[in-house]
């Protein structure tokens, strides 16, 4: 508000003062035009909780794809690593048939190979085991496989021949559980048709692989030269 003094003052002649005094700053609550310029705080709040909530979005979006991205990457990886596995589980399969199959093949060779000199050895021993004055009439296998048992049967001169037969049998490195089933006394014809008294005998013994270090191995030929007069028939 404005005032203007219009009284004469005390000093003679007539002197105008005029004051000047500013408006009072309106108490809170008023209407006047000073509430108006005031910014609210529930509005700036509110506009400051906004703006993190948009940055938390975008930072959200933004970590979301790179993560998808490389999600995708590695999916894409997986999918090529399950082929390739694939394949070589599908050739190691291969192979271990193969071996499978060769194993079998191998082991059936051994056996074959096992068993081819079971009954050389069984028929040499035998012979070198057989004393004088007796004789083979019959020779058969019982049992199948790589250690076969077998039954021997035939004569002998008297008890004493077939005490040392039984003997050397079972001294044998190749031979084992020797059993004399059956012996008894008969009668055959001998020389000049006159009648003989023998022994009449069945034997059962069976095959056994000898250690090593029993077995003696010799080439077949000394030398080379002794090959080829060999295989040249001596010429």
């Amino acid at each position: 508000m404005i005032k203007v003094n219009l009284l004469p003052g005390s000093r003679g002649g007539t002197k105008r003062r005029f004051a000047f005094s500013m408006p009072a700053r309106q108490k809170k609550g008023g209407r006047g035009g000073g509430a108006g310029n005031r910014m609210d705080p529930w509005a700036l709040a509110a506009g400051v909780v906004l703006l993190g909530v948009l940055g938390a979005a975008g930072w959200l979006f933004t970590g979301t794809s790179g993560r998808s991205g490389d999600l995708q990457v590695q999916i894409e990886g997986a999918a090529r690593d399950s082929v390739r596995y694939s394949e070589l589980i599908a050739q190691a399969t291969a192979l271990q048939a193969r071996r499978d199959t060769l194993a079998q093949r191998v082991a059936l060779i051994q056996e074959i190979d096992g068993a081819r000199y079971v009954w050389p050895h069984i028929m040499d021993e035998v012979a070198r085991a057989l004393p004088d004055f007796t004789w083979m009439t019959q020779m058969i296998q019982i049992t199948p496989g790589l250690e076969p048992r077998f039954r021997i049967e035939g004569r002998a001169g008297n008890t004493f021949a077939l005490t040392r037969f039984l003997t050397s049998l079972g001294d044998s490195p190749f031979f084992s559980e020797v059993l004399l089933v059956s012996a008894n006394q008969i009668s055959e014809t001998g020389v000049g048709g006159r009648p003989e008294e023998v022994q009449q005998f069945t034997i059962e013994a069976a095959y056994r692989t000898p250690a090593p270090e029993l077995l003696q191995l010799v080439p077949l030929f000394e030398s080379s030269a002794a090959m080829d007069d060999a295989l040249m028939g001596g010429r």
